[in-house]
């Protein structure tokens, strides 16, 4: 990777901190031990690769999972997500296993059932780890809440193949100079994306899927309030590729298996039907 600027290793532990504590990881080695999306450290084995990710082997509700339509439970005690975003200074991250969007100030927060989740981060995964009835998507973004207790809630998008995702053609320059910094297992790789409004982020909730999960990777914590949007948006081919071309080639295809349920239920907000 090049020279960085001198003032550069502050910043880069600011962007690691940011990532730790909005993803539930550390960088890409977890401070500790790699893991990777194939191979003998792929997600079949991350739960043998450090006694803090026993939940990835062991745990009883982890995620993604594959949400069956026709079975889940219409509860009008559901509200609306209430995401209220103001622009902020943001970079553009290749942490090893995905491509993120990291804030380095306060950014605005989302509201479920009343708890408030201070916006973090917001990273894809390609192809999709959550399914619908069995169908996986190209593309997945995950918008990265926390709370002060220290639990996450995220709000999951899923993408078809059509026309572009305005989002994304707002970085695509940035993508592609991702995609030129040449980086180990153990480092990262930073883009300055200037004043970055997360408003772009098309806000509609009228139906979303809600149940109790984990994060999707290592240490696969039990603390996630899960919300996939019941509308699909559309990607072109061209942004998954731009998606992964920063990736290492064991990262490329960066989704975790399916999870079982092991007796969730996934719960269904739909605007029409709650009001």
């Amino acid at each position: 990777m090049p020279a960085p600027p001198a003032s550069f290793p502050a910043l880069a532990a600011l962007l690691a901190l940011l990532l730790a504590s909005a993803s539930g990881t550390d960088v890409h080695d977890i401070g500790e031990a790699q893991f990777t999306y194939e191979g003998p450290q792929g997600p079949s084995h991350w739960g043998d690769l450090s006694p803090k990710f026993a939940a990835c082997a062991r745990g009883q509700h982890q995620s993604p999972v594959n949400i069956v339509r026709n079975a889940t439970v219409a509860n009008k005690n559901l509200k609306a997500l209430t995401r209220d975003y103001r622009p902020a200074n943001a970079t553009l991250v290749n942490n090893g296993f995905n491509i993120g969007v990291v804030y380095e100030e306060e950014v605005g927060m989302l509201l479920v059932d009343g708890k408030n989740y201070s916006f973090k981060q917001m990273h894809w995964h390609s192809p999709s780890e959550h399914h619908i009835d069995g169908i996986q998507f190209p593309a997945e973004l995950h918008l990265v809440h926390k709370a002060s207790d220290g639990n996450f809630a995220v709000v999951a998008i899923l993408y078809r193949l059509g026309d572009p995702d305005p989002l994304i053609s707002k970085i695509k320059g940035q993508l592609d100079q991702l995609a030129k910094e040449a980086c180990g297992a153990d480092e990262e790789a930073h883009i300055p994306l200037g004043i970055f409004n997360p408003k772009q982020i098309k806000r509609n909730t009228r139906k979303y899927y809600r149940y109790v999960g984990s994060l999707t990777t290592p240490p696969c914590t039990e603390n996630v309030t899960w919300n996939v949007l019941g509308k699909v948006r559309s990607i072109s081919k061209e942004q998954v590729a731009s998606l992964k071309a920063p990736l290492a080639a064991d990262d490329k295809t960066n989704f975790r298996p399916l999870q079982p349920l092991n007796g969730r239920q996934v719960q269904l907000y739909d605007e029409l039907g709650n009001q």
